[in-house]
């Protein structure tokens, strides 16, 4: 490997990356706050003006009756599941194999709140109408994620999620929308974020992935189901005595990068064509449907690791920091547009893709 570095060295020392919104440092943090009042009143204890005005900013936003901030999406999603299956009586929830209640909670849906897991559809595609209909054990609710992150972004039509709702309603099954990149899926959907919100009972918007906040997230639904929310979020700690900064920083970075969603969506589908067209690569899915798709190649992790690392010290293109293996020849990584991106000249993109082009076909 060129100079012995990681590939997730190179990457972090590259000037520039195709990736994302730039380092998460206190930067991140500085930015947001040039603009407020030094006097700015803190919440306390989930009350105030910061947080309260906040929270109906992004219920208008989703078309919801109320909204509740969190420090995590985990602890929203956990909660939310939480109150339909208390409310149903049935402690059982269903959902993709690959969800992030699933794969990266420690079992937490389980093991804080008892709750039975069902898995729909196969792994590697997202959930259909036909899934739901076919569950063999009955569930108190349903989870869509939209977009299913870990298998490349993809989504269902607006017609399938259409479907999807109107069957639960007549089965008396709620509809919770893991909406962590909602707000990325609108310019695939041609929907504002209340028409998508409108088919499921309750919805979590992430404040960190495409909006670039510190941390934190949105809860929301009805009156009755946020009210509800807010004694969980008590029970789990959530109430810490001042969120303001985490606040500050999502509404911040919400105004500045909410209208930029269609042009994040249009440079992942150009950035796509790129790797398309290079020997051993192809993108999930072939076209993106949002900001973010997964690059697999047919190389093995230790052969391209050096490849990623020597065209980022000749160009200064940084792809990616990490590979995950899929097979012994074979891996991938995750791409996700931000403000980054744009930085990048069209001539250096066509060097770096020649480049990885022809490394690529000398293997």
């Amino acid at each position: 490997m060129s100079g012995n570095k990681t590939l997730f060295q190179a990457f972090k020392e590259t000037p520039i990356k195709t990736n994302g919104h730039g380092n998460r440092d206190a930067g991140v943090l500085k930015e947001a706050f040039d603009r407020i009042d030094s006097d700015m009143e803190s919440d306390i204890y989930g009350s105030g003006k910061v947080i309260e005005e906040f929270e109906e900013k992004m219920a208008k936003l989703l078309g919801k009756e109320s909204a509740v901030f969190f420090p995590s999406g985990t602890m929203a999603q956990q909660i939310a599941l939480r109150i339909w299956c208390d409310e149903k009586g049935l402690k059982r929830a269903a959902y993709h194999p690959l969800s992030h209640l699933e794969i990266h909670e420690e079992d937490g849906i389980k093991e804080l709140h008892g709750i039975e897991t069902v898995l729909l559809a196969e792994k590697d595609r997202v959930i259909t109408l036909e899934d739901i209909q076919k569950m063999k054990e009955e569930a108190a609710v349903v989870l869509l994620e939209l977009p299913q992150r870990e298998i490349g972004g993809q989504l269902p039509d607006f017609e399938t999620l259409q479907a999807i709702s109107a069957y639960c309603q007549e089965q008396g099954i709620k509809l919770h929308l893991d909406g962590a990149r909602l707000l990325e899926v609108l310019p695939f959907y041609r929907k504002t974020a209340s028409e998508i919100c409108s088919l499921f009972d309750s919805v979590y918007l992430s404040l960190y992935k495409g909006i670039g906040g510190i941390a934190g997230a949105i809860l929301a639904g009805s009156e009755a189901f946020t009210k509800e929310s807010k004694v969980w979020k008590r029970r789990h700690g959530g109430d810490l005595i001042s969120l303001y900064p985490y606040i500050v920083s999502a509404d911040y970075y919400y105004d500045l990068r909410a209208d930029k969603m269609e042009k994040y969506y249009q440079e992942a589908k150009g950035l796509a064509e790129y790797y398309n067209t290079c020997e051993k690569v192809s993108t999930l899915p072939r076209v993106p449907v949002s900001n973010m798709f997964h690059v697999h190649y047919e190389v093995s992790k230790e052969s391209l690791e050096p490849i990623l690392v020597g065209i980022y010290e000749e160009t200064g293109v940084g792809l990616s920091g990490y590979l995950r293996e899929t097979g012994e020849s074979s891996c991938y990584y995750e791409v996700s547009i931000g403000d980054l991106y744009e930085t990048i000249p069209e001539g250096k993109l066509k060097e770096v893709f020649n480049t990885l082009n022809e490394k690529l076909k000398a293997i």
